[in-house]
């Protein structure tokens, strides 16, 4: 299969791998020589990488996606027009794949603790079919990555989570488990699945006319096992839309199987990267590498929500110290979204000013097809990062006005069970 390989986990779902697989640094698959940059600068990085290719490759190409390097993959950035996909998502169900993420099993008694001990998380009151965001952090409390952690525990078995890391950081996540988790935690690196979102207000019915069943008593951070025919499925609901949405894992060799199967529901297009960064930004969903980074913690990311009360309390994570110091002081920078006035949309890198003093950077920007208008997010100093605090940002020489304004830009529409329709 074309991929990156670090273990030998099988695929079969009844359930994941049970034993952990040996966790060596050879990347196998089909590679390609091409440049790698990030998804809105694709041909100005001249560092020549040997590129990776997904699973569905050729479907992708037969679609007639656009492909470009991200991430140490060749990954469709657009199909028919970025623009029109974003917004078939929002209004109907788009089909993302995101295969270049890595999928993890960690396993064994004390699971809990273990990750607890690497994450500032509440792992052990996370039940089976439970899902939460959480952040990989070093001893400073820098986030190395953010990741999902699913409880798939089987009843009276031995504990077992599921993870998914970001694709550019997952060969670091992996070594950095390697050296962190006891001896008798098995982490297993299931390199023969690939990871297909459906994304957007019509994704539940399409999925539900494709396999029937499926989204039954299904709640948002919610995952459960699904067999349908031959095709064994990790399935959470949860997604990097904004939208209502699910995250379907299936074995690599039956990903083009699938994806041409929800394809076929009237609801569902293939969709890039490119819609899937606008629509995460107008999420006001941080993108790793960007708007996360060793340089960032928990709290002038404004992720504390992922910090719960007992960790708060009890400490006992990396750069605990230093994180809760900073949630009892506050942190000297925080990001913010911003709301730009005009057409000219302001780039990572952009510098923000309050009169002529530089407070702050822009690490996401861009035109928001939703709103009509450019948005933004930028790390600016805590003094300026109340609501309808008017800045400026530079663009090619220019000052644009922007005022800071509450995130998402655009409300997010999960589905949570109980909640009135």
């Amino acid at each position: 299969m074309a991929g990156c390989s670090v273990g030998n986990g099988q695929s079969k779902l009844s359930g994941f791998p049970t034993e952990g697989a040996a966790v060596s640094d050879a990347c196998t698959g089909h590679r390609r020589a091409c440049r790698e940059s990030d998804v809105s600068d694709s041909s100005e990085n001249e560092d020549t990488i040997e590129l990776l290719a997904l699973p569905m490759d050729a479907w992708h190409r037969a679609q007639g996606a656009r492909m470009v390097p991200f991430a140490g993959y060749e990954m469709p950035i657009q199909y028919e027009g970025i623009l029109a996909e974003h917004q078939w998502t929002r209004d109907h169900a788009g089909l993302f794949d995101v295969s270049h993420m890595g999928q993890l099993i960690v396993e064994g008694d004390g699971a809990a603790a273990a990750l607890e001990a690497l994450l500032p998380g509440d792992i052990a009151a996370l039940k089976p079919g439970k899902v939460r965001y959480s952040l990989l952090l070093d001893e400073n409390g820098g986030i190395l990555d953010d990741l999902m952690v699913t409880n798939v525990t089987p009843e009276g078995g031995t504990a077992r989570y599921y993870l998914v890391v970001n694709g550019a950081t997952k060969w670091d996540d992996i070594a950095y488990l390697r050296e962190f988790l006891p001896d008798e935690i098995t982490l297993t690196h299931l390199e023969d699945r690939a990871l297909l979102a459906l994304q957007g207000p019509e994704a539940a019915q399409a999925l539900e006319r494709a396999m029937r069943g499926l989204t039954d008593d299904f709640g948002f951070m919610e995952a459960k096992e699904y067999q349908f025919g031959e095709l064994d499925l990790m399935v959470s609901r949860s997604g990097y839309t904004g939208e209502d949405g699910f995250e379907i894992s299936v074995a690599a060799d039956q990903a083009e199987q699938l994806a041409g199967r929800l394809c076929a529901e009237l609801e569902v297009k293939p969709i890039g990267l490119g819609a899937r960064d606008s629509l995460r930004l107008e999420a006001g969903l941080p993108l790793y590498g960007h708007d996360l980074s060793p340089e960032t913690d928990p709290v002038s990311a404004d992720l504390t929500f992922a910090i719960n009360k007992r960790r708060r309390a009890e400490g006992g994570f990396p750069g605990a110290e230093r994180v809760l110091g900073l949630l009892a002081d506050g942190a000297p920078t925080k990001r913010v979204g911003l709301a730009l006035e005009g057409r000219m949309a302001a780039r990572e890198g952009a510098d923000v000013f309050a009169g002529a003093t530089k407070v702050g950077t822009v690490t996401s920007g861009g035109f928001s097809p939703t709103l009509g208008h450019p948005i933004a997010m930028a790390y600016v100093y805590t003094a300026h990062s109340a609501h309808g605090t008017a800045l400026e940002l530079e663009v090619r020489g220019k000052r644009l006005p922007a005022t800071v304004v509450p995130m998402p830009f655009v409300p997010h529409r999960y589905f949570r069970k109980g909640a009135a329709k």
